[in-house]
């Protein structure tokens, strides 16, 4: 695996993203156009507004699916970088601190932490800013 940094930690993983979300818009798409004809041809309408549901309910699961596990990660980074900010302090993070922020400065090695989370604070550091501001990148390969 390559070093991770600013311009590669993202991460997307293509049939999710690249497959997933193109097919569900399809779906979506080609069952619209089926209910507009079949209003415009005065034919049933069954079968074409059940094909948008599904498709409808592909875009709505894999949506939450992202969303929910995204939400669980975010809760657990905070707990993380809370009690790594509290073995180095002695204090939990700034409760002023966005959950943003706290997900960028998980990038922090523990010896820029604290400087890098007084700024994101004091200079409301966007975390585009904060992982900037990182000298030395401390990796996450773990992020869903």
């Amino acid at each position: 695996m390559t070093e991770q940094n600013f311009s590669n930690h993202s991460r997307m993983v293509p049939l999710f993203h690249y497959v997933g979300y193109p097919l569900g818009i399809f779906v979506l798409v080609v069952a619209g156009r089926n209910i507009y004809e079949a209003c415009n041809e005065h034919l049933d309408l069954y079968i074409p507004i059940l094909f948008f549901a599904i498709g409808l309910v592909l875009m709505i699961l894999l949506w939450y699916a992202r969303y929910f596990a995204l939400r669980a990660q975010d809760r657990a980074i905070r707990a993380e970088e809370n009690l790594r900010y509290f073995a180095i302090t002695g204090n939990l993070l700034d409760s002023k601190l966005r959950m943003a922020q706290i997900i960028a400065l998980r990038f922090a090695p523990n010896n820029e932490l604290l400087d890098l989370a007084h700024r994101a604070v004091s200079e409301n550091l966007s975390p585009k800013d904060i992982k900037k501001a990182i000298q030395h990148w401390k990796p996450d390969y773990n992020r869903v």
